[in-house]
């Protein structure tokens, strides 16, 4: 049994279970409460998605969270999903030390590309260089998608399945997986497999919607650009507003609080 992370129960729980005999790990989670964390940090933020972004967005961050949970503690991941119709990128990050998961629309100034682009980053361990992998998918599908990543990069086959009132499972091939059981199961028997097949509970992981942003962060990320060009930066206004690149928050910086800072970094 893996070690299990020390967690407040303020999330959603994801459960990791391996079906013997099939050789199969399935994935499952009610996400109805990180979706509405979701919608209210929308609203909290006063982020201008539609309804149809919004619903890409949700459906990207269920497969994501469920990828997160079937990987290492120590992970950092974090995926970028470029589409070209309709013209936005969806951006995911997860820390599987804390177990949180947060993430943006990019719907400006998205770059034009001939076909939809998937970059997918992990990082093994705090300090350690990132690995990417980058594939190309086509159409809007999201779980689809996702399944063309696997199958390129991971070379695991992987299915979706939308059980219902915000639930859903993950089903991922294992060395020696059952392949017709695996193509042909379906949505009870991955919502209710113990009544069929043999099931052993691997893990269970609480995930939340957080992102860890402060304006100190917002500061140190800007702070080059202001060494190099203030006036640039700031115009003729003593502030300046900032979104956060990870989840969108807003922050407002003063270039009062810019000078403070960057005084306390050359006397550290």
């Amino acid at each position: 049994m893996p070690d299990q992370p020390t967690q407040e129960l303020n999330g959603v729980i994801v459960t990791v279970d391996f079906v013997r005999h099939r050789n199969a790990m399935l994935v499952r989670a009610d996400l109805g409460l990180l979706f509405t964390d979701f919608y209210l940090h929308v609203a909290d933020h006063k982020l201008r998605y539609t309804p149809e972004q919004a619903a890409l967005f949700k459906t990207a961050l269920a497969a994501f969270t469920l990828h997160c949970a079937s990987r290492p503690l120590n992970e950092h991941l974090a995926w970028t999903l470029n589409f070209q119709e309709p013209r936005l990128n969806v951006f995911l990050a997860g820390d599987n030390e804390d177990c949180t998961v947060t993430g943006r629309l990019f719907t400006e100034n998205v770059r034009e590309a001939a076909e939809n682009v998937f970059f997918s980053d992990i990082v093994p361990r705090r300090g350690v260089e990132p690995r990417r992998s980058v594939v190309n998918f086509q159409g809007s599908d999201v779980f689809a998608a996702v399944a063309g990543y696997y199958a390129r990069s991971e070379q695991q086959p992987v299915r979706f399945f939308d059980l219902g009132n915000d639930s859903y499972a993950m089903l991922v091939a294992q060395p020696d997986c059952d392949l017709a059981w695996f193509a042909s199961v379906d949505v009870e028997g991955v919502r209710n497999p113990g009544a069929a097949e043999t099931v052993g509970r691997i893990q269970s992981r609480n995930y939340g919607w957080h992102c860890g942003c402060t304006q100190q962060k917002i500061l140190g990320a800007i702070a080059p650009a202001f060494r190099a060009d203030p006036d640039g930066l700031f115009g003729d206004g003593e502030t300046i507003r900032v979104e956060c690149p990870r989840c969108a928050a807003g922050h407002t910086l003063t270039r009062e609080a810019m000078e403070a800072y960057l005084t306390q970094t050359l006397k550290g």
